[in-house]
């Protein structure tokens, strides 16, 4: 482990090296090189009282991935807003969603300076679609609609992915205004996908507290119901808001590596 992550980025005035942040924490525990000390610590507290916790972080990123997958491949969506996206790792939103269809645009919003740099230097896009980043704030979804309408087209369809993000906004019903404040914004036919810690497993809950602790922004477990209420007045896809390892299994993922106490949950609804 080095103090500095592998790429060769230097650290400006914006980056606090000795403050643990959530997307290099989660790039920690998803096998990444993208961290310092203190995202290193702070990830070894929780996983001294959750184990687990490294198969939810990469079982949370596979749900990631499905979701595009089936908004892209299934939905027959083009656009995309992945708000909190973290750093840059396998299987990122636009490589997924350009597998399947070459012409997607997708705009990532994170307010980390770090990932601003990684993103500028490692999202790419291929010649027919588009990727751009936005730094910006999940607080302030008007700032990022205005942003994003640079390159989606905020008329037709789009997709808003908030992975991991909902659970750093500690009013849940500020959290539920900022969800519809970004789908009231957007068509019919638009999609939200959702996926955030839940308050089901003690020991989860236990991790979370210490990790809260840390001097990081504060991840505040809610309830599956309280998941589900984020989608209300949206069409639900099936199975619903389950546990991450349960939703849309690519048949040869089987069960492999699925944790055992799910903890983190995850769903997706249509604007009608």
């Amino acid at each position: 482990m080095t103090e500095r992550p592998a790429h060769a980025y230097q650290p400006g005035s914006g980056v606090d090296i000795t403050v643990p942040h959530s997307a290099r924490v989660m790039n920690y525990w998803i096998g990444g090189k993208d961290h310092y000390r203190a995202d290193q610590a702070a990830g070894d507290r929780v996983r001294a009282v959750f184990p687990g916790i490294v198969d939810l972080a990469r079982t949370g990123r596979r749900f990631s991935g499905r979701c595009v997958r089936y908004l892209a491949a299934e939905a027959g969506i083009r656009q995309f807003l992945d708000i909190g996206t973290g750093l840059p790792a396998a299987d990122n939103t636009h490589e997924v969603a350009q597998r399947v269809a070459p012409g997607s645009r997708v705009v990532y919003v994170d307010n980390d300076p770090l990932v601003l740099a990684y993103a500028r230097a490692l999202l790419t896009s291929t010649p027919s679609g588009a990727t751009a980043y936005l730094h910006g704030d999940v607080h302030h979804p008007e700032r990022i609609l205005e942003g994003a309408s640079r390159t989606l087209d905020l008329t037709r369809p789009v997709a808003v992915l908030l992975m991991g993000v909902l659970a750093h906004v500690g009013d849940y019903d500020e959290a539920r205004g900022i969800v519809h404040r970004l789908t009231d914004a957007l068509p019919s036919g638009s999609y939200l996908a959702i996926r955030d810690g839940t308050n089901t497993d003690p020991a989860y809950v236990a991790a979370l507290d210490r990790y809260n602790r840390t001097g990081a922004a504060p991840y505040r477990l809610r309830s599956p119901a309280q998941l589900a209420g984020f989608l209300e007045g949206l069409e639900t896809v099936g199975p619903g808001v389950v546990p991450c390892s349960q939703w849309r299994l690519d048949p040869p993922e089987g069960g492999a590596g699925r944790p055992a106490r799910p903890a983190v949950y995850g769903g997706m609804g249509r604007k009608p």
